[in-house]
Parts: C-alpha cells; structure tokens; sequence
C-alpha cells in the first residue's frame, strides 16, 4: 500500500473548495483505485492522507484532467503553499 501525503498552508477556503475537495476525493476512489481519502484542517493548516494499492494509480489520477484543475485552482486560491509527499507503508495494525 502506498500513502501519498498532502500538507498545505491555507491561503483562503470558499464553498468552491468544498465542492471541488469532495469531487476529488469521490474521482480517486471510484475511478482511480485509491483505497481512503482523509483530511485534517487546524488553523490554517490542512493535511490529506490518501491510501493507494500503486504509485501506477497515483500518477493517473495526478493526470486527470479535473485534477490538473484542481491543482491549479489551488495554488491561485487555496493555498499559499503546500508539499505532497509519497511513501509505501510497511506495515499496518488496526483494531
């Protein structure tokens, strides 16, 4: 299993980014394969955590053309600045 990792300072959120946040999330699971979309926002700080069975996957729903918008709409509106990190997860317990 591979996490991809978003963290980001928030600039300004608006109705568009709720909108378009959960269009996101619905696109990775239903047509790309991702496993679980989470999100945290504190402050002016949010962190996503999104669960994939390959990075194969990843890099495909990276290129879609709604996610491109999505990239796009926030790094102008959204965030002022953000980092995306990619890591295969070992192990995982859970009760």
């Amino acid at each position: 299993m591979v996490v991809v990792i978003f963290k980001a300072r928030i600039r300004a959120l608006d109705a568009d980014y709720a909108a378009t946040a959960q269009a996101m999330r619905q696109l990775a699971i239903e047509q790309f394969n991702c496993i679980a979309f989470e999100a945290v926002t504190e402050g002016d700080s949010e962190i996503a955590l999104s669960y994939w069975h390959s990075e194969d996957d990843i890099r495909a729903w990276k290129q879609h053309p709604a996610h491109l918008a999505a990239q796009r709409q926030g790094r102008e509106r959204w965030y002022a600045s953000y980092s995306v990190e990619v890591a295969r997860i070992e192990r995982h317990y859970a009760t």
